[in-house]
């Protein structure tokens, strides 16, 4: 066996692990839970703070590509429920993606710095995920949207639960819960 098949068998390894699978199955069932009892109506659309803390520990604990399945999955279950939009996919996506490429880039630094990556959320949630959806969601559902307002409400949402995120992985690391979890 080559060193790029060893290297393409241990992401797969990675990808499929119990452990991970497990843990996107209970912050996918969190995310639903508190989406339904903690949201606001904006515009057309309905924020969600829970998503963005969701999104903050999905992209610290798991990585990009589970963080984006893992804001995917809340999205389409929100929106089969009534408890979002359509909305709920850019707004949700590009937060987790870009929580967890900031990871990346600190893991770097150290541990100490881990839960920092989670107060990025706004960066992808607000200058992504809000164009796309007022400027091409919102047309094509033919739902008129203002901007401003939107931008408000979605601050509000994505800062409240990007700060809530990096509390809980915070303290997931002052107690050494962290190591056990992300390795």
């Amino acid at each position: 066996m080559n060193n790029t098949q060893r290297k393409g068998s241990q992401l797969l390894a990675d990808l499929v692990s119990v452990k991970k699978i497990s843990l996107a199955a209970v912050l996918i069932a969190l995310g639903v839970i508190i989406a339904s009892f903690l949201k606001f109506p904006i515009s057309g659309s309905i924020a969600s703070p829970g998503q963005h803390m969701i999104n903050g520990l999905a992209g610290v604990l798991l990585g990009p590509v589970w963080a984006a399945i893992i804001a995917i999955c809340i999205g389409s279950i929100r929106i089969m429920l009534s408890i979002g939009t359509i909305f709920s996919m850019p707004g949700g996506i590009p937060g987790a993606v870009v929580v967890s490429l900031f990871h990346l880039l600190m893991k770097r630094w150290g541990q100490k710095y881990r839960a920092f990556a989670a107060l990025t959320e706004p960066i992808g949630t607000l200058l992504i995920g809000l164009p796309l959806a007022v400027y091409i969601f919102a047309p094509l559902q033919n739902i008129p949207m203002a901007l401003i307002t939107v931008l408000f409400g979605w601050a509000l949402s994505c800062f409240s639960g990007a700060i809530i995120s990096f509390v809980i992985l915070e303290t997931l690391r002052r107690t050494g819960l962290i190591e056990r979890i992300v390795e």
